[in-house]
């Protein structure tokens, strides 16, 4: 553990988490806020949050652990290339395989499959998470976009930010929704006591808020459309649990035993719509539900006949 202090010399307005990252050689903002949540970074004595503005005077004490190191190892993993230019891709992305790699999980991602069939990638992100504009869970299938040089990268993320990105999801969640077509806004945080978790909570949250629309109705089951309007950890997985409808398989938010043998949720990201970051274009994409959840549409389709 490295004990740092840092006496703050600049006039202020920026935020602690921005501040330390440009100050520290080698520390991504992504590590530095990690550090700041955990209690590892006092301002004047205190523990303050990421958003904090640093101001002239303040005195900062880091204790800061050194991050575990891993090596992006190229990998050929067959992946789902569904577009491909001089700018970006976008990749179908099967349940099962992780985003980027992260402690514990070093190899096997899609990061390390993209490292071995695609010849550049943004590094504006993080040295581990080249390319990655948005991610999608382990176990969550569909649709992602891959920047290939930092200006596109640069692009697609403001168009992310702006939530002008179209992401819309297949479900199969339990129960009959009352209502056909709704939106759920409820902020969404870690859970208090499961810090894996994360739950709707109105303390230390964001802004969540997503809409859906029901496409079809089966027995104990409903099919759903749902569309982000932002995008925050297990968001559409949090939100459906919230209303008492949770996603069918979902180990973590539900506890119901799934009829059909899944261990995941049955969950597919089937819509991506994006302007094109050179040409300002607007593209969209769709992916066809996976085997496994289009089985399970079929019976279901059977029961209802």
């Amino acid at each position: 553990m490295e004990i740092m202090e840092i006496h703050v010399n600049i006039d202020g307005g920026e935020r602690l988490d921005y501040y330390l990252s440009k100050t520290i050689p080698g520390i991504s903002r992504t590590y530095v806020q990690k550090m700041i949540k955990e209690g590892l970074v006092l301002v004047n004595g205190k523990q303050v949050k990421p958003r904090y503005l640093v101001k002239k005077g303040d005195l900062i004490k880091a204790n800061f652990r050194e991050p575990e190191k891993l090596e992006l190892i190229p990998e050929d993993i067959p992946i789902d290339i569904i577009f491909q230019d001089e700018d970006l891709l976008v990749v179908n992305k099967p349940k099962g395989m992780v985003v980027h790699p992260a402690p514990g999980n070093p190899s096997g991602t899609l990061v390390n499959a993209l490292l071995y069939h695609v010849s550049n990638l943004s590094s504006i992100e993080s040295t581990i998470r080249p390319g990655i504009i948005h991610r999608l869970d382990k176990d969550t299938s569909g649709l992602l976009i891959v920047a290939k040089n930092d200006k596109s990268h640069k692009a697609l993320s403001k168009q992310l930010k702006n939530r002008e990105i179209k992401r819309i999801y297949t479900a199969l969640v339990y129960g009959r929704l009352d209502k056909e077509k709704a939106v759920i806004d409820a902020p969404i945080g870690r859970h208090p006591i499961n810090r894996k978790r994360m739950a709707v909570v109105y303390k230390n949250s964001k802004e969540a808020i997503t809409h859906y629309r029901v496409l079809e109705y089966y027995k104990d089951y409903t099919l759903v459309e749902a569309s982000l309007e932002t995008g925050r950890t297990h968001q559409i997985r949090v939100h459906m649990a919230y209303i008492n409808h949770p996603v069918v398989g979902d180990p973590v938010y539900s506890n119901r035993k799934s009829e059909f043998g899944v261990d995941s949720q049955l969950l597919h990201a089937r819509q991506l719509g994006f302007y094109h970051p050179r040409s300002g274009e607007y593209m969209e994409f769709e992916s066809e539900l996976p085997k496994d959840f289009k089985k399970i549409i079929q019976l279901l389709e059977k029961r209802n006949r």
